[in-house]
């Protein structure tokens, strides 16, 4: 039981941190019945592992209920503060621990992805011998923030934002908790106080109490905590938005996918989301222009001009004016006809450009603007497509020899991209007709 419980001046989630399972709320996937995290806790066998999840859903608390059922000593750093010094401590700590008198020692490492890779490198030698047990606690990707050496030798745990009802019971439990709570006070919490509370803390249970706390502040003993004091406590608070993290990243994702997906009510939800969460309006408008070219394309050319004007529009209005323009552009890309022809024909397109290096261009497509380069036959047998019938030289060739003839681009059967697809397909009969006159070309 952490020695801070009983000081009135620890803030109250620390203060009510659960001290067993039957305490701790949320993460029913890991911890309920013969699941995997909850076997583990039971068993008393402690195993390496990284908790991944967002802020306040129980990832510290977890590592001290596993280093108390383990009856394992919990060595606690912090990735902000530590270094390789600090780590070093750690092990010797452990090392001198386990050869007194073979006791186990686990070494808590929170926001563990601020490690470097010498600073992950330094302890995990000591992993693998088993001088100690490794819990990670990181609100990033470990994918990207952690070693493949690291990885291989903890399992990932993830962790999930607590639902409404779980926020809920951790608010009634800290009303009435007689020691650590606030019971004492006798106050009492309105349930539309307590749905405004869990609302505003986004699955955060530190938040949460927090936001109690504050609350409970703010009226005298007895009382009812109602809505309009939640409000007032509250009014600062934003949703969850790490602009440089998961979220920022799966929320991007989910309005790129959403008018990918030609949802424009998903795709408006996400932009607002987005927005007020924080994220930098002029980085949104950034995006839309790509997804202007990469999903819609020439299947609907005047996506990329709205998309670039309401980029312009917020770079000049500024919020929350110009917010309004990227609202509109979202929702024109959104119900816009959608192909991805020119991307996939410019990705084509680089693959061939750096598999075949420096091919020469040919020698009827080369500059001629001197005698020279008459005399060597640049431009020579070029023909000038405005003179040929239709405005099309049938059957000219443009790749390298080398290369022979290529097909990047092929329009769909959407938007303005059927027109074109009928044009390059009329082209194409040209220059068959031409290479059958001619008996064919190699």
């Amino acid at each position: 039981m952490p020695a801070t419980r009983d000081n009135p001046q620890t803030p109250l989630a620390e203060r009510l941190r659960p001290a067993s399972l039957e305490d701790f709320r949320g993460q029913s996937h890991l911890l309920g019945p013969d699941k995997p995290l909850r076997r583990a806790l039971e068993s008393g066998r402690a195993h390496s592992m990284i908790l991944w999840g967002p802020p306040g859903t129980g990832k510290t608390t977890l590592a001290r209920l596993i280093a108390a059922r383990a009856e394992a000593e919990l060595i606690t750093l912090s990735a902000v503060l530590a270094g390789v010094k600090e780590i070093r401590e750690a092990v010797a700590r452990a090392q001198a621990r386990l050869a007194a008198d073979g006791a186990a020692s686990l070494l808590f490492i929170d926001e563990v992805h601020r490690f470097n890779k010498a600073q992950q490198d330094a302890f995990l030698p000591h992993v693998e011998d088993g001088t100690l047990t490794f819990i990670g606690a990181t609100t990033e990707n470990p994918s990207f923030a952690l070693n493949n050496a690291l990885l291989s030798r903890a399992r990932v745990y993830v962790l999930q934002s607590l639902g409404s009802d779980d926020l809920v019971a951790v608010l009634e439990r800290a009303l009435h908790d007689p020691r650590g709570g606030l019971a004492a006070r006798r106050l009492a919490l309105d349930p539309e106080a307590a749905r405004l509370i869990a609302e505003g803390a986004d699955g955060d249970a530190r938040s949460a109490l927090n936001l109690l706390e504050l609350a409970a502040a703010a009226v005298d003993e007895g009382a009812v905590i109602g809505r309009e004091t939640v409000a007032a406590v509250a009014s600062a608070s934003l949703r969850r938005f790490d602009r440089g993290g998961d979220d920022f990243y799966d929320q991007i994702s989910a309005l790129h996918k959403s008018v990918r997906g030609s949802a424009p009510d998903a795709a408006l939800y996400w932009l607002a989301r987005m927005l007020d969460g924080g994220c930098d309006p002029l980085y949104v408008a950034r995006r839309l222009v790509r997804i202007a070219s990469e999903d819609i394309g020439n299947a609907d050319p005047r996506a990329l001009d709205l998309a670039l004007n309401a980029w312009e529009a917020q770079a000049r209005l500024g919020s929350p004016e110009g917010e309004l323009a990227l609202a509109q552009a979202t929702v024109y890309l959104a119900c816009a006809a959608k192909s991805n022809a020119v991307y996939t024909a410019w990705k084509a397109a680089q693959a061939d450009a750096r598999a075949s290096g420096s091919l020469g261009v040919p020698l009827h497509l080369r500059n001629a603007p001197t005698r020279l380069m008459k005399e060597l036959g640049h431009g020579r047998r070029y023909r000038y497509a405005h003179d040929e019938p239709e405005g099309y030289a049938a059957d000219e060739r443009y790749f390298p020899e080398e290369l022979g003839e290529r097909r990047y681009y092929a329009p769909v059967e959407r938007g303005l991209e059927i027109r074109i697809r009928e044009k390059l397909e009329r082209l194409a009969a040209l220059d068959r007709a031409a290479r059958a006159r001619h008996g064919g070309r190699g």
